[in-house]
């Protein structure tokens, strides 16, 4: 199970990830199958620039917040970079690879993880979370 730790840096990385368009965010508790790991986040970008500009953005908002991370892999391509921070795990994709990849069917058996994207603004009323 995910720690309030992880649960926090989840929070902080969705939301960095989000400010930069990032789209189709996934949280997946990989605690179970991997005891280093709490938590997997993957985010889609929509081109190489913007890949750059999430993960960029991720690693700033979380060190902000205190979180080290420990490796960085994939940014001089920008194709599919993995931020790993110890309990969280980010990748941060093109489509393609993406699809490729498909994390979330490797990771079928683990369950989400809800989090909460801060509303933007002129998004107002219009903004629905899809926590369940």
């Amino acid at each position: 199970m995910a720690s309030a730790e992880s649960l926090d840096m989840l929070n902080i990385a969705a939301n960095a990830a989000d400010a930069k368009g990032g789209e189709d965010l996934v949280a997946l508790d990989v605690s179970e199958p991997l005891p280093l790991v709490d938590t997997f986040l993957i985010v889609t970008g929509r081109n190489e620039r913007n890949v750059a500009a999430i993960a960029d953005e991720i690693e700033d908002k979380l060190h902000e917040g205190g979180y080290k991370r420990l490796r960085r892999e994939g940014r001089a391509e920008s194709r599919w970079v993995l931020l790993d921070f110890g309990d969280l795990v980010v990748h941060v994709f093109h489509q393609e690879e993406r699809s490729f990849y498909a994390l979330e069917r490797l990771w079928k058996d683990c369950p989400t993880v809800p989090f909460e994207l801060a509303t933007r603004p002129g998004e107002g009323a219009d903004f629905t979370s899809t926590e369940g």
